[in-house]
C-alpha cells in the first residue's frame, strides 16, 4: 500500500530516536509509506536511523512554544503538517502527552481516534485490550483519516531492506496565541536511575505487598535483566516506592516483552496496567493469588529467596 501515507510522530532522546519512535515506523510500514515528523532539531545521523526503519521523509519542526507551553502548540503544529502531507493514518506514542495531542489533533482534522492500541494490521485495523484485559477490541476508522496512539513494546523495531535516502526537511509552522494559554513555569526532572523508562523498557520487574517494603531484590533482578522497576498500588500507598513507578489502572500502563510480578496478588487494578505484556512471570507465596491466572510461568515461594536465586543464576551464566 505504497500510496497510503502514514504520518509518525517520532520523538528523540538526546538527539537519538527513541525505541517507541522506531516501533511506530515499523507499524506504519505495514500500512503504507511512513513520513516521520520530529518536533525538534534533527541531525542527519538521527534522520538516517529513522530512514533505516522505514521513514521515506523526515520533517523537522522547531518552535520555542513546544517547550514553553503545554500540548496545544504541538497539536497545532501536527495539524499543519498533516494538512501538507495529507496522511490516511497518524501514529503517536501512547504516553499521557501523546494521547492528549492525539485527541486534540483528531478534533482539528476531523479524524477517527483510537488510543492505547497494541497492534496494527496492514489495513489500519487497530487492536486494543480493554476492561482490564477482559475484552479485545479491533477497530477501524470510518473517516478519511485515523489518529492512533500505540503502546510501547507493541512490536519489535525492524530495519527495512532498502532505506530511503533522506535529508532533514525543515517545516515551518505558525503557532497561534490561543495555543499559548498555559505556560510551563517550572520543571522538576525525575532523578535518573540508570534504568530504562518504565513505559519503554522491554523488561519490567514489579514488587508488591509481598516485598514487605524491601525492594532490593526486585531492583537487583531488574538490573540483571536490563529492565525497569515497577510497583503495585499497595506498595506505593504504603510509601515503599515512589508513585511514579506504580503500574496499574491508576498508575502507568506498561506492555513489555517480559513482566515479572513479585509479591503482587493480581488485583484487577494492577492487571489493567500490565495485562498486554508479552510474557508474565509471577512469584507469590500464595498459590491461590489471582496473578497466577494471568501468568505464563508461576513460582510459588518466598520472593526474596526466589529472586535472589534467579539473580545469582543470571550472574553465573554471564561469568
Amino acid at each position: 500500500m505504497a500510496d497510503v501515507l502514514v504520518l509518525v510522530l517520532a520523538e528523540l532522546d538526546g538527539g537519538t530516536p527513541t525505541r517507541p519512535a522506531l516501533e511506530l515506523l515499523t507499524l506504519a510500514a505495514r500500512v503504507g509509506t511512513p513520513v516521520a515528523v520530529v518536533l525538534d532539531e534533527v541531525d542527519q545521523d538521527a534522520a538516517e536511523v529513522l530512514a533505516a526503519h522505514g521513514a521515506a521523509r523526515v520533517l523537522s519542526v522547531v518552535d520555542p512554544a513546544f517547550e514553553a507551553y503545554l500540548v496545544a502548540p504541538r497539536s497545532e503544529a501536527l495539524d499543519q503538517v498533516a494538512a501538507a502531507v495529507r496522511p490516511s493514518l497518524v501514529l503517536l506514542p501512547s504516553t499521557p502527552e501523546g494521547k492528549e495531542v492525539a485527541g486534540r489533533l483528531a478534533v482539528r482534522i476531523g479524524a477517527g481516534l483510537v488510543t492505547d492500541a497494541v497492534d496494527l494490521d496492514a489495513d489500519a485495523t487497530t487492536t486494543q485490550s480493554v476492561l482490564a484485559g477482559g475484552w479485545t477490541v479491533r477497530a477501524r476508522g470510518r473517516r478519511d483519516v485515523l489518529v492512533a496512539t500505540m503502546k510501547p513494546n507493541s512490536v519489535a523495531p525492524a530495519p527495512v531492506e532498502a532505506p530511503a535516502a533522506v535529508t532533514v526537511e525543515p517545516f515551518a509552522v505558525t503557532i497561534s496565541d490561543a495555543a499559548r494559554g498555559a505556560r510551563i513555569t517550572a520543571r522538576d526532572p525525575r532523578v535518573a536511575s540508570g534504568r530504562p523508562s518504565l513505559t519503554e523498557a522491554p523488561v519490567v520487574v514489579s514488587g508488591g505487598r509481598g516485598t514487605g517494603g524491601d525492594f532490593a531484590k526486585v531492583e537487583a533482578l531488574a538490573d540483571a535483566l536490563g529492565g525497569a522497576v515497577g510497583a503495585s498500588r499497595a506498595a506505593v500507598d504504603a510509601g515503599w516506592y515512589p508513585h511514579a513507578y506504580q503500574v496499574g489502572q491508576t498508575g502507568t500502563t506498561v506492555s513489555p516483552q517480559l513482566y515479572v510480578a513479585a509479591g503482587i496478588s493480581g488485583a484487577i487494578q494492577h492487571r489493567a496496567g500490565m495485562q498486554t505484556s508479552k510474557a508474565v512471570v509471577a512469584v507469590n507465596s500464595d498459590p491461590e493469588a489471582p496473578i497466577f491466572a494471568l501468568a505464563d510461568l508461576g513460582v510459588v515461594g518466598d520472593l526474596q529467596t526466589v529472586l535472589d536465586e534467579v539473580v545469582q543464576g543470571l550472574q553465573d551464566r554471564s561469568a
